[in-house]
């Protein structure tokens, strides 16, 4: 199967609701968007849901506390716990889906005030490059061991961005919408590396 890198919209907070730029001010999930996030894990990750924890081999999250709560709510499974959280739950509580190795870093942190477009291009190019030679490329080398789903979960401006330059386009180019909680997904036509794409609606997966 073709790899795909799934982008994850941190849930609703009190700013995003009433459409402010949070930026990095850290606020908190409202109880609302952790509800959300919640029903968004039930239906979108399982063994025949969208995500498919044991086909995951990456996770990337940015290190606002609104990323990764939302990442912890969505319950991949993930063997690693969230740094942030010392709360971790047993396995019993949470059973691990998969290896995929949880990433916090700067590189999809949202976008600073500070940053011109260029610099925010060449910082999110060096993560799909990495995606792409890293996690993704070995799925079209012929190894049919390899996993290659990556999963992103940061923020709206810098996930629309991030859905731009994945097909090399222009920031300016497009108008993008990505709501609080909302999932993107992300691929390749033809199954072919050359070819990035956006899947802009995928069928229902039924576990065979």
């Amino acid at each position: 199967m073709t790899p795909r890198c799934f982008i994850i919209r941190h849930g609703e907070t009190s700013w995003s609701l009433n459409g402010r730029h949070t930026g990095s001010t850290d606020l908190p999930l409202t109880e609302n968007g952790e509800k959300r996030i919640k029903a968004t894990g039930k239906a979108l990750v399982g063994n025949d849901r969208l995500i498919v924890p044991r086909k995951l081999v990456h996770v990337y999250v940015s290190p606002r506390a609104r990323a990764q709560r939302t990442l912890e709510l969505l319950e991949i499974g993930c063997k690693e716990r969230l740094p942030w959280n010392e709360a971790r739950k047993s396995e019993d509580e949470e059973p691990i889906r998969t290896e995929a190795k949880v990433e916090v870093t700067e590189a999809v942190r949202e976008w600073d005030y500070g940053e011109s477009p260029e610099d925010v291009i060449k910082r999110l190019d060096a993560v799909i490059a990495e995606i792409r030679e890293k996690f993704h490329k070995p799925c079209f080398d012929g190894d049919s061991s390899s996993k290659g789903d990556v999963l992103v979960v940061a923020h709206g401006h810098i996930l629309r961005a991030f859905a731009m330059r994945w097909t090399g386009k222009p920031l300016t180019e497009t108008a993008l919408i990505l709501e609080a909680g909302g999932v993107g997904t992300l691929s390749y036509e033809h199954h072919n590396i050359d070819e990035p794409a956006i899947i802009l609606g995928g069928g229902f997966v039924v576990d065979s």
